[in-house]
């Protein structure tokens, strides 16, 4: 007895057909951002990009060793992953967009800076001590203007705002807002770098600050007009955002305009003011949990000095926050509910977890005597990284065109559905690369391009089946779907080992294998959607009279019967 076959309706078909051409489009947007200003949802696609690992983009690659032997065996895990935590926000604020920074055996630390070739200013700053800092709020009141004076202050900030909103016109016009930032920000701890902020959650900024980052802006939109806070006006471009919730954290860059104050004879005080009490008289930071609630706090413990001179500060701020610094960041703002005087604090909050281990980590980096010895360093130029990743790109261009000419001899129409189906998979990879965002190195690269020798596999198999079937005299549209049935075990079954290995590359390699790992992982879970419904939907879109007719365009010179064989 025959097996059933699915009958698909053409209004499906082509259904499924106009889904394959706007999936298409839309990732070509997305690999291609360079549209017109006027083309609707610009703002949107420019918000993509390729990111570029060290091999391909040059840039840094640093070794360092920790010296932990002053600090007890059980809490050196965690002070080596504080010192690494500290590395990376700090190197973050080169405006590296994919540095990475990971801990290895040994008590080594690998900080790899793709795009930064001031080596000695990388140094600089990541072999500085971990600053931590305990400040109150800063509640000085400042002299008030003359009426004069105040008139003055008016007009000057009227001539701020009008070069403000000239520099928003220029951006809009296509100038680069990072050179714009260079040039004019006034912000002296970032325009060095284009104006890059680096990753912050909620609440880091001031509140008007916060509300366009974090509600008003899509990523790679920049801000219509000015912003003004009590620093001056801002030009705000968000480039990024990762993380969820509570956890989002976004990535802008701005551009600071000053203004004089209109109300007082000295510029705003700042927020926090410092406090005698430092990370030295930190001895140490753990999670504890409420023995009521089960809920995770963080309890510190001060050295005698700190302890006087946390009882002091706590008497002071009662109902009023104390704001705890590290490296000039605010990692915790916890209130003061009453004097304490022991010299052991708990900070309790709605913490997870990980978020109360996280604390912990960062704390104990800025306490705890951990020294950090560069053994090696090396520079990778970026013209060196352009030829790699011409070299790159050429060696996968003339890999794909050998593969369209072999399919197209081969397969005639079947190898043109193939042609199509594979320029729509590697958009849609490209997409997705670019959308998570995909860190691209050399080995990326070629598990990139490996993946799409598994496409093409697949595509050989389903069209190999669906030969056989007509060749055994089967009509065109039950061979197609008869074809694929008995190719997709195979396909199913040798993409999902392959992806299970790609796991295990992943979760136990270094940096370079993972890269390989996420890039043929990704291709490979692709290769399989193409596979079900593009390659399957061009297929059936032939299943009508007219190729039924003419079957040499498959490969098949003999006509096959309206019967099955018996």
């Amino acid at each position: 007895m025959a097996n059933k076959v699915k009958v698909v309706t053409r209004r499906k078909i082509w259904l499924s057909f106009l889904a394959v051409l706007v999936l298409a489009l839309f990732c070509g947007f997305v690999v291609y951002p360079n549209l017109p200003q006027s083309f609707p949802g610009k703002s949107f696609f420019s918000g993509f990009y390729p990111h570029l690992g060290l091999d391909l983009q040059g840039g840094t690659h640093l070794v360092y060793q920790a010296d932990v032997s002053t600090i007890e065996s059980g809490d050196q895990d965690s002070a080596l992953e504080g010192v690494r935590d500290v590395i990376e926000r700090r190197v973050n604020a080169f405006g590296v967009s994919e540095p990475l920074v990971q801990t290895k055996s040994g008590n080594r630390l690998i900080v790899e800076l793709a795009g930064v070739h001031d080596v000695n200013e990388a140094i600089k700053q990541i072999g500085e001590t971990p600053l931590l800092e305990f400040k109150e709020l800063d509640e000085t009141m400042p002299e008030p203007l003359t009426d004069e004076e105040k008139a003055e202050a008016i007009e000057y900030n009227k001539g701020v705002l009008d070069k403000a909103n000239e520099l928003i016109s220029r951006i809009n016009l296509g100038e680069d807002f990072a050179t714009l930032a260079t040039e004019f920000s006034e912000d002296p701890g970032n325009k060095d770098n284009g104006g890059d902020l680096g990753f912050a959650k909620r609440t880091t900024y001031v509140e008007e600050f916060d509300k366009a980052i974090f509600e008003d802006l899509r990523i790679g939109q920049t801000t219509s007009q000015p912003v003004k806070t009590q620093f001056g006006y801002h030009i705000i471009k968000k480039e990024e955002e990762r993380g969820e919730a509570e956890n989002l954290e976004v990535r802008a860059r701005h551009i600071l305009l000053t203004t004089k104050n209109e109300f007082t004879k000295e510029a705003p005080p700042a927020d926090w003011k410092n406090t005698q009490l430092s990370g030295k008289n930190l001895q140490k930071a753990q999670v504890e949990f409420d023995p009521n609630t089960g809920q995770p706090n963080v309890a510190l413990d001060f050295d005698s000095e700190g302890q006087n001179l946390f009882a002091e500060l706590t008497k002071r701020n009662l109902q009023k926050p104390i704001a705890i610094f590290l490296d000039g960041s605010a990692i915790s703002v916890p209130t003061v509910q009453e004097e304490i005087s022991q010299g052991r604090a708990i900070i309790s909050g709605n913490f997870n977890i990980n978020e109360a281990k996280l604390l912990v980590q960062r704390l104990n980096a800025g306490a705890l005597p951990v020294p950090i010895d560069l053994i090696s360093q090396q520079t990778v130029g970026p013209t060196l990284g352009k030829i790699s990743l011409q070299k790159s790109l050429m060696a996968g261009l003339i890999g794909l065109i050998a593969v369209i000419f072999f399919m197209l001899f081969y397969y005639r129409l079947l190898g043109l559905f193939a042609v199509l189906a594979l320029l729509i998979y590697g958009l849609v990879t490209l997409a997705i690369f670019e959308a998570w965002p995909v860190t691209l190195t050399l080995s990326g690269i070629a598990g990139f391009i490996l993946s799409i020798g598994m496409a093409v596999d697949a595509n050989v198999l389903i069209f190999e089946r669906t030969k056989e079937e007509l060749k055994n005299g089967k009509p065109l549209g039950t061979s197609i779907e008869e074809g694929f049935a008995r190719a997709w075990p195979s396909i199913r079954d040798s993409n999902i080992s392959s992806i299970i290995t790609c796991l295990i590359l992943f979760w136990f390699g270094s940096s370079i294998i993972k890269g390989f790992a996420i890039t043929l992982g990704v291709g490979i879970i692709i290769s399989m959607f193409s596979a079900i419904t593009v390659t399957r939907t061009f297929l059936r879109l032939t299943s009508g009279n007219f190729f039924s007719k003419h079957l040499a365009l498959f490969g098949i010179k003999t006509k096959p019967t309206d019967k099955f064989p018996t």
